[in-house]
């Protein structure tokens, strides 16, 4: 065993030392191939939460952690997601494997867990690999995103053990009144201006008033975009769904409404959130994207514009804050703009839909 802990390089976002001989101390504990632990290395990619990557025994593993100074809602963060991955073991919707992992801080300091590397590339990103070097391998791209989509509002979350997993009884009745409390918070932010998206209580109360009556509840991502999965290299198709963090119990058709609302909608447009994928104008338009999920889908898309805009409310809202905190010095400010840019989107593409266009 090594009786030195070892730290990975720093990542953009900070970094934990890692101490290899109480990892694989706890790995032995769980019968995983044993050796001494080689090749730790961070990986990435906007995440806040510090994932390595590193082998052991032959084989690969990711180690998925808090960052370094342990946010309050960190520990219920990470365990739920490994609640999540495990369940969704049995299921055909592409996901990062679940290996191993606790919820004794003592072993590493935090709450922590193991799963399979992924093989594939993100391609917010990048566009180096083979399925994406034709015009026809990307749109088939962003067919696959609505496809990996369709598959996860498909699951039981009942049948898979996950019937605790969150509240939806509810769960859009509290939408509204959970945004505009999230904007009330930093609406006194030093510095802040204000927001330049119009009158916020207008589409509140567009929201409020045609609120569809019925929900089927099941697995809502949270915060599904191109940036939060993976392409095969060889193959347009999703490998995995990653940056579970937002997930719970919800009506699924809130992450639809997400792809309807940063979605190019008209040809040689571009999507809301920028992506090296949508910058090149490959991506079926969106209303080829909406008829790809209904036929996967046995869900009612008739309020799928109400979706669209309760995205782009809950959205705008949590871009928008970025930008607050970015007034005040406690985000980089550059970002803060970047954001409050497209939360100005948002909001216009709410106007938009709810004027019927």
């Amino acid at each position: 065993m090594s009786p030195q802990p070892a730290s990975a390089p720093d990542t953009p976002v900070g970094t934990a030392p890692i101490e290899t001989g109480a990892l694989e101390d706890w790995m032995d504990g769980q019968d995983l191939p044993g050796g001494a632990i080689t090749g730790l290395r961070p990986i990435g990619g906007g995440t806040q939460n510090i994932m390595v990557r590193f082998e052991r025994g032959g084989v690969s593993y990711v180690l998925r952690r808090g960052p370094r100074h342990l946010r309050p809602n960190t520990t219920t963060v990470i365990t739920r997601e490994m609640t999540l991955l495990s369940a969704l073991s049995g299921t055909t919707v592409p996901h990062p494997r679940f290996v191993a992992g606790t919820d004794d801080e003592s072993v590493l300091g935090a709450v922590f867990y193991l799963m399979e590397p992924v093989d594939g590339f993100n391609a917010a990103e990048q566009l180096d690999a083979p399925t994406a070097a034709t015009a026809e391998g990307r749109t088939r791209m962003g067919y696959g995103l609505v496809d990996a989509l369709a598959e996860l509002g498909a699951v039981d979350h009942t049948r898979i053990g996950l019937g605790d997993f969150g509240r939806p009884e509810g769960f859009l009745q509290r939408q509204v009144p959970r945004w505009l409390a999230e904007f009330d918070r930093y609406r006194g932010t030093a510095g802040y201006p204000g927001p330049e998206f119009g009158e916020l209580d207008r589409v509140a109360d567009w929201l409020e008033r045609y609120r569809p009556t019925d929900s089927r509840p099941g697995i809502l991502h949270g915060d599904y975009h191109i940036a939060n999965v993976m392409y095969r290299y060889d193959s347009p198709v999703v490998a995995a769904i990653v940056d579970w963090e937002m997930a719970t119990i919800g009506d699924p058709l809130l992450d639809l409404g997400v792809l309807s609302a940063i979605w190019l909608t008209e040809p040689g447009g571009a999507e809301l959130y920028e992506s090296a994928l949508g910058a090149t104008g490959d991506l079926p338009r969106r209303a080829a994207m909406i008829d790809r999920y209904a036929a996967a889908s046995e869900r009612d898309l008739s309020a799928l514009d109400w979706y669209t805009v309760l995205a782009c409310f809950k959205l705008g809202i949590i871009l928008e804050g970025t930008y607050a905190r970015s007034c005040a010095g406690k985000a980089p400010r550059a970002v803060g703009e970047r954001l409050r840019r497209y939360a100005n989107g948002l909001f216009d593409r709410a106007d938009r839909v709810i004027a019927g266009e």
